[in-house]
This record gives C-alpha cells, structure tokens and sequence, in this order.
C-alpha cells in the first residue's frame, strides 16, 4: 500500500501559489477534443502522461510551436489547435463509429483487395517502363547504300566501299588464298562470331574471323562435300566422302556415324537439336544430336540429293529435285508435306528467307524464281538469267544472293518482309573462282563465298539484323554464358514430332479429329454416351450416404441404362429380320431345304 501525498509546505523550493494549481478541480476531457501535451516542468493541465496515451499521441512535427510557460502561473495556459492528423487509428471512437468528418476506414477484406490491385498496377507499370528503355537501347539501324544522283549502286566495287567505312569493317573485307585445296564450302555460326569451311580436297579449319584467331586446322585426308556448326561453336559436323564425322573445336574427332553414309548436304534445326543429312542415296535422316539417336530415316524417292534448305520458321526441309520439283518434309511423316513444281528442268538451288514467307530456286531453264509460301505456293516474280544460279541464300533482312558462275549477285526488296526485286541488282562482285558455297554472317554486313580459290568476306551494307538479343544469340559472350544457354536451351528443346507447315495450329483445338473420334465411338458402343447427362444421387440419411454406396448407385443406373439401350438395339435388328423375311416371301421364292440354316 503507498503512502498518502502531502502538500510541500511554504518556504521550501516550491513557491506556496502552486498549491493553488494543485488543488484546483480539473476540467473534464470528451473523447472528441485534442490531448494538451505537458511540458517538462509538468505544469500545464491535463491527465497523466502514462505509457497508453504516449502510444496514441501523434508526434509532434518539427517545426510546431511550442508555448513558454512561467514558472509561477495563475492561470494554465492554452496552446493552439494543431492541425488535424488524419489517423483512421486515432479517429475510431469507442462505440466502433467514426463521428470526425471523413469517410470511414474500409473492412480489412476490402483493403487487402485494393492492396494486391495496387501492387498489380505497379508491376504492370514497371514493366512497360523495361520495355521502352529496351527499345530505347535498340538504337543501332540498318545499313545501306545509295549512289548518287541516278548512279547505279550494282557498279560500286568493293575496293570504294571498304576506302568509305571505318577501320573496323573494313577489316571484316578479306580474302583467304587456299587454292591448293579448293573449292570450300562454309558455314557461320548462330551467333555470327565463327566461320568453319572445309575443302574439296580434305582441309578442314575453324577460326574467330572477327579477331583471326585459329581455332583448328586438321586434314581429313578425304573429300569434304559439306560442313556445318552445331548448336554452338564447340562442335561441328563435316560430311566426308563415306561417312559423318563429328569434331570439336580442337580439332578431335568426337564420332563417326556410319548410319549416315555418302552425305551430300546438311542443315541443323537449332530449336530441336536436329542435323539433317541429305545422301547419293535418296535418303532424308534425322539425327539428335543431344542423345545421339537417329529420329527418322525417309526415301524421297526421287534419286540423289545434292540441294536442300531449310525453312527458318517452321524448320521444313526443302529438297530440291532432278525433275523439277521442291518437296517439304517433316521427320513425323513419311510423305512429303507438299511437293511444287517450280521449273520445266532440274532443281540447281533452293533458298528459304527467314520469316519463312518467301522462297527462291533456280533451275536447269536458268530462271530465277520467288515463291510465296503462304498457303498459294505460286510464283511471285521470275527472271532469266544468262548461266542459271548455282547457289542461293537469304540474309535476315530480306537481301537475295545469287552465285552464277564466278560472278555473285545481290537484290535487294523494299523491307524485311518484301520480297526482294529481281528488276535490278543491288551489288555485283566478280570472284577469282567458281562460286561453290555463299552465306551471309548473322547479325552483320557480311557475305561469305567459299570458291575454288579459297575463302572470301564481301561487305553487303544492310544485309545483317543491327540488333541481337543478348540471351539467345550474343556474339560476345562468354565461357560460362555459352554453357548455361546449352543448358536451358536442352531443357526447352522442342520434340520433332511437332513440325509441321503452321507451327500455329499446334495451338488449335482439331476439331474434325475430334468429331471423327466421337462418331466412331457411338458406332463402337451402339449409343451415345454424353447425349444424356450422369446420373447424380441424392444424398441419404444416416449413414447411407459413403462413397462406396454413392458409387455402387450410380454403377446400378449406368448398367440399366446400358440394358435399355443394347434390348433396344437387339429389337430394331429382330425387326429389320423379320422385315426381310417378310419381304422375301411377298417375292414368291419357293421354300428350301437350306432355309432352316439361314439366321
């Protein structure tokens, strides 16, 4: 129990007015009007200043005005109405009613509601925000080359275009002098940073071309008919004279397939992991590269196949034929997808540009035609050349070259999805050899023609996409980098059974499949089990409701139903027999022996 306070007495520390103060009633509070805030000294009015009221007082603002009292005061003094501290915390009443002006807090259901759709909002916001700066650091454009005034742009050399650019693409204008092993063939890679080409006569190399730096150089010791980059630099395929070989970027032979025999042509699906080989021998093989198992082996049917392409969009291949005609092949079908008759004598060159729109051959008639791959399958634009095209090849922005003896041509569209205008020549460039492989670098103004004479990069302003995305195909990237694009790019490969001319109808529901299923399980069953809907119990009481009783229901009305429908089905074909023999006897047949014998 505490003690009682006494009043300090006169004469001390404490003047003897403050008894007053003390002793004085004081007002009482409503739960509406502001707590006076005390000062230090504790002389001002007002209740105690205990640790609950501490908690519900709003912090008083910097630069708020704070009243000096005396020491010694006979009245207490007032201090100014703050403004209004909007708390829906400290405006709650007691009765649970908020009576300040305002409206009243919303339900906690409600609050989380407008929360989540606020966060929502913000992240929408955030990620258009990404998305323009994206664009923003898009700023390289396309190339080009104009002449001047009414110059033809077919008569501009070389030699002027690498004196008018920087240092830097000047470099990438060179030429390898390898006749003693010619002629090649080449490939890029996906990422356009690597160059492989291979010989007639066996010689083999991989090389940097941006820096020069050689990666490998072997010989075989065999013809080379054809060289390709895997999914990545690090390995590489090379179609020898008997068999595939496959060899790292060191130069070692990692297989020999021997499946895959007399290959003439190959072409990688990077998407599906897929090199397709094209042989002497008529026949389209499917190999995975990522388990090391064939996929499919098809017979064209239509003798040796020296030309092939494949479609970018949609990953088709298209062969070209001796008798004129372009068939498109899946691995999931045996047959061809389509087959087109584009010249009156053999097939010599086959290209698909990369939107998978427009398609370019070249034939023994030496025309030059553009087919339109959407659906029609009709010729576009046709030109007549004075030696035919031996080779063809897209660049990503819609440039087509042509290699006609030693001479290369290059037209040029309107656009990435124009198709190019055989009207006029966009570059001529004259070779010291026979055009025997083109193919333009990925993401750079670049052409590369393999010829007897050796290698050769040609610089085709406006023939590379400026911009690359940075997690698909990045030039720069490195060890590491490479290593996790395999990784996510094995985990999101795509089967080969989905190819197909639409890649979009994968997405589509079949719907006359799905109507044939439908019929010939009612032909299969005698009746149609979804035109009635399920029989559902009710529910029973006392314990007559288990599963096991619900199921056990449902089975007993499924089983009569199927009853009445097979006794229905017996009936209509009793009726259809008597029917008959009813017919039959209107006939006046006379009766047979073997008549008891007929059901």
């Amino acid at each position: 129990v505490g003690e009682m306070e006494t009043a300090p007495k006169p004469g001390r520390d404490v003047p003897p007015k403050k008894d007053k103060l003390q002793t004085k009633r004081k007002k009482p509070r409503r739960y509406w009007e502001e707590e006076t805030v005390p000062t230090r000294d504790g002389a001002s009015p007002g209740p105690p200043c205990n640790k609950k009221n501490r908690e519900l007082r709003p912090q008083r603002r910097k630069n708020a005005h704070i009243l000096k009292k005396s020491r010694i005061s006979k009245k207490p003094q007032v201090p100014k109405k703050p403004r209004e501290w909007k708390n829906p915390e400290s405006q709650r009443s007691l009765s649970g009613v908020n009576p300040g002006p305002g409206s009243s807090p919303l339900p906690r259901s409600k609050a989380k509601t407008r929360s989540r759709l606020e966060v929502a909002e913000a992240e929408e916001e955030e990620t258009s925000i990404k998305a323009a700066r994206s664009e923003l650091l898009l700023a390289e454009e396309p190339g080009f080359l104009e002449g001047e005034d009414g110059e033809d742009t077919a008569k501009i050399c070389q030699a002027d275009i690498v004196e008018a650019v920087d240092i830097t693409s000047a470099a990438k204008h060179f030429d390898l002098n390898l006749r003693q092993f010619g002629p090649y063939r080449l490939n890029y890679s996906r990422t356009g940073r690597h160059l492989a080409f291979g010989g007639r006569r066996g010689h083999v190399a991989a090389l940097d071309w941006v820096t020069k730096k050689l990666m490998c150089e072997i010989n075989v010791m065999e013809a080379v008919r054809d060289i390709r980059f895997l999914h990545s630099e690090a390995l590489l395929a090379v179609a020898q004279n008997r068999w595939l070989h496959i060899y790292d970027n060191q130069g070692i032979e990692l297989h020999c397939i021997r499946r895959c025999d007399r290959v003439t042509r190959l072409e990688f699906l990077p998407f599906h992991f897929l090199l397709a080989t094209a042989s002497e021998t008529g026949f389209l093989t499917y190999l995975d590269v990522s388990v090391g198992k064939i996929v499919a082996a098809l017979n064209a049917r239509a003798g040796r196949l020296d030309v092939m392409s494949q479609n970018p969009y949609n990953a088709v291949i298209h062969l070209g034929h001796s008798n004129g005609t372009v068939s498109l092949w899946s691995p999931a079908m045996k047959e061809p997808l389509a087959k087109i008759l584009c010249h009156r004598g053999g097939v010599r060159a086959v290209a698909v540009d990369s939107t998978g729109t427009y398609m370019a051959t070249s034939g023994l008639d030496h025309q030059l035609k553009i087919f339109d791959l959407r659906g029609t399958y009709q010729p576009l634009s046709t030109r007549t050349l004075p030696h035919g095209a031996g080779h063809l090849a897209f660049s990503q922005r819609g440039l087509l070259v042509a290699g006609m003896g030693d001479v290369v041509n290059i037209w040029a569209g309107q656009g990435k999805a124009s198709p190019p205008s055989l009207e006029q020549p966009y570059l001529t460039h004259r070779l010291s050899g026979p055009v025997h492989g083109l193919q333009f670098c990925p993401f750079e103004d670049v052409l590369g023609v393999g010829h007897s004479g050796g290698i050769t990069s040609m610089l085709v302003p406006g023939a590379g996409e400026p911009n690359f995305d940075g997690l698909e195909s990045n030039p720069y990237r490195s060890r590491k980098q490479r290593q996790e694009w395999e990784v996510k790019a094995l985990l999101e490969k795509v089967p080969a059974e989905l190819i197909c001319l639409d890649p979009r109808a994968l997405a589509k529901v079949d719907v006359i499949s799905l109507e044939q299923g439908k019929k010939e399980r009612i032909e299969r069953l005698g009746y149609d089990p979804e035109a009635k809907a399920p029989f559902q119990p009710k529910p029973k009481q006392k314990g007559r409701s288990s599963t096991a009783s619900l199921v056990k229901r449902k089975r007993k009305v499924m089983d009569e139903e199927h009853r009445d429908k097979v006794r229905q089905s017996l009936q209509q074909q009793q009726q259809q027999q008597q029917h008959k023999e009813v017919k039959a006897k209107s006939t006046g047949a006379r009766p047979s022996a073997l008549d008891r014998f007929v059901r």
